[in-house]
């Protein structure tokens, strides 16, 4: 890719990813978690919300999505985002040519699957230069079986709550059912986090996780982020 892709190693190096330079399995809890901020699609609200400097911003391109970006942004304005924060581009059973080419358009660094991509397209995408994340619903148990096909070629898994969607289904999932995970793809957790989970999240150790993914509970409208909230959350989750 063109874009140049943030540094995955530094990153990892001030917030402790685990196997920020190959698989390693996961144990102690990061320096500090990560903080991705999805479904941006409004300019306004965009520079806001990096004027805050989350780790990550997600844009969806998912036509089906409230969140779909479409025309709502230039992709100068996601171009010119800081350099420091990685671009995420949402996608749902899209083709390894049109994630390729909407990365390249918005100057995409990374790629979020979210529908039933395969193992081959996540080495794909790698191999083109993304930094692959692939989400997977989590109910009462973890499917491990079905993450093991993807753990080498992935950089992340992001678990959400199962849902009429896809993603972005605004409700919680017992986090609990992660206490026993142990491959070495570290993950995101998503589904309805919102300040009043912020306690919660902050004082998590299950190990694996490193981030968290936060989306509709911080909106006035979908797509539409009140950066005032969002501020807060950081604050709150990114505080020694």
């Amino acid at each position: 890719m063109k874009t140049p892709r943030p540094n995955l190693s530094a990153l990892a190096l001030t917030v402790g990813v685990p196997g920020a330079t190959g698989p390693a399995v996961p144990a102690a809890a990061p320096a500090r978690q990560l903080v991705k901020v999805c479904g941006m699609r409004d300019a306004a609200a965009l520079a806001e919300v990096a004027a805050l400097e989350p780790d990550f911003l997600g844009f969806i391109f998912a036509p089906k999505s409230p969140r779909y970006v479409g025309d709502s942004l230039a992709p100068a304005l996601v171009q010119a985002l800081p350099p420091a924060i990685w671009k995420v581009g949402v996608f749902v059973n899209e083709t390894t040519e049109n994630i390729l080419a909407t990365a390249e358009r918005f100057g995409l660094a990374a790629a979020q699957l979210h529908g039933q991509e395969s193992p081959a397209q996540c080495e794909e995408l790698g191999e083109a230069g993304l930094l692959v994340m692939k989400a997977f619903s989590v109910g009462r148990t973890l499917d491990v079986a079905a993450l093991l096909p993807y753990v080498p070629y992935c950089d992340f898994f992001l678990f959400d709550t199962p849902g009429a969607a896809p993603g972005g289904n605004g409700t919680v999932f017992d986090w609990s059912v992660l206490a026993g995970y142990s491959l070495p793809v570290p993950y995101f957790l998503a589904g309805g986090l919102g300040l009043e989970h912020a306690p919660a999240l902050k004082a998590l150790r299950l190990p694996g996780l490193v981030g968290f993914d936060v989306n509709s509970r911080f909106e006035t409208a979908p797509g539409v982020k009140d950066a005032n909230r969002v501020g807060e959350m950081l604050a709150a989750l990114k505080s020694a």
